[in-house]
């Protein structure tokens, strides 16, 4: 069992609402608990959307961070590379940049910060900024001697119910995380506090859509609600 009281997580977020698919119900629940919750968003900028105003602006975004970081009580939270020229384009980024932002480089980097438990997308992803960011972390938490550089003990890839839109089999996630219904109301409040990205069911960013992935998740540990990750060093 983890004793979540214990831990500080830093969660890397391609875009603002990731970290809150992924991980909402795990953050709400740590910090419950008395944890430090680290939110690393890798850039935002105006999107294009289904919306009647067809884009949600950053300025729009960033409102919707600040609350989102007041409901869930972040220690803190820091947007590595913002604006249109990156929002969506990080695949043009060299890849040294990327992984050098998450390692060393970024107030909330993994040697300045030098978290517990780091959770990050799953390489799954059909998006290119979500494929990128979990290949740069790949790198960047890299295994090598301890002595010389921080390892992390526990390193997470947190799901989406949009990864499983992928042609090849993806395994099932291999750790599952018992969430009660706070946790869950609290991931779900969150994402409407997210209203650019909000959308009714069915859609992968739906209601229903998180809590019956949470369901699932439940069900397969013997549990009412869970959420899955993907264990990739678990070092105890």
């Amino acid at each position: 069992m983890i004793d979540w009281s214990r831990q500080r997580l830093l969660i890397l977020a391609p875009h603002p609402d990731d970290e809150t698919l992924g991980c909402g119900g795990l953050m709400h629940k740590a910090k419950a608990a008395g944890a430090e919750v680290h939110v690393q968003f890798l850039t935002v900028g105006d999107t294009a959307d289904n919306s009647a105003a067809g884009f949600s602006s950053a300025h729009e975004r960033y409102t919707e961070i600040k609350r989102v970081a007041d409901h869930f009580r972040w220690d803190g939270w820091d947007i590595a590379f913002p604006g249109d020229e990156y929002h969506l384009k990080l695949d043009r980024l060299p890849r040294f940049d990327l992984v050098n932002t998450i390692e060393r480089t970024s107030p909330l980097s993994v040697g300045a910060l030098r978290p517990t438990v780091v959770c990050a997308p799953h390489r799954s992803s059909y998006n290119q900024d979500h494929q990128v960011t979990a290949e740069a972390a790949h790198t960047a938490l890299r295994p090598s001697d301890r002595r010389s550089r921080y390892h992390p003990p526990l390193v997470l890839a947190y799901e989406e119910a949009a990864d499983q839109w992928h042609y090849e089999a993806v395994t099932s996630p291999d750790l599952l995380v018992e969430l009660s219904e706070h946790d869950i109301g609290a991931k779900t409040s969150a994402m409407r506090l997210y209203g650019t990205q909000t959308h009714e069911h069915p859609h992968t960013r739906s209601e229903l859509t998180l809590r019956s992935l949470a369901v699932l998740r439940g069900m397969q540990g013997g549990t009412a609600l869970a959420e899955g990750f993907h264990t990739m060093r678990s070092l105890a």
